[in-house]
């Protein structure tokens, strides 16, 4: 038997802010635009270059991370699947909209220091490690 596959990869920049909603039962869920570019040169040797936007959506903790370290123009590697919905207009006229559900980012723009948020845990941790005494440890090199 055969399987189905749907599954999306993209490397772009963020088209603006993720913003981030809650669902009335409390589930995390974040949406932001993303575009993707391609170039090439035309029959003149002129180069063109064509961006395609993709809608993106992400649930739960990884819609929570989106938010508090994505931002507009940030490039990034996600990957997910295709999902469409559809609708009635107030004109009665049918419209659909694709969007990428996310279950994988991967952040590829250089922090900043200066807006660098760390968790208390994250400080925690990086703390307990930079106390510790490195030359007096029991290695033998």
């Amino acid at each position: 038997m055969s399987k189905d596959l749907n599954k999306v990869m993209l490397i772009g920049r963020l088209g603006q802010d993720p913003e981030l909603k809650y669902t009335p039962s409390g589930i995390a869920v974040a949406n932001f635009t993303m575009a993707t570019n391609l170039t090439w040169k035309d029959a003149d040797g002129k180069l063109q270059e064509r961006t395609e936007w993709h809608n993106i959506k992400a649930w739960r903790g990884l819609a929570e991370t989106c938010a508090n370290y994505l931002k507009r123009g940030s490039r990034v590697y996600v990957e997910g699947r295709l999902e469409t919905s559809s609708w009635e207009d107030d004109t009665k006229t049918k419209r659909y909209k694709t969007e990428i559900i996310i279950d994988d980012l991967i952040m590829l723009s250089p922090k900043d220091q200066t807006e660098r948020q760390e968790s208390d845990d994250y400080k925690k941790r990086k703390d307990n490690y930079e106390s510790i005494d490195n030359n007096n440890d029991d290695l033998p090199f």
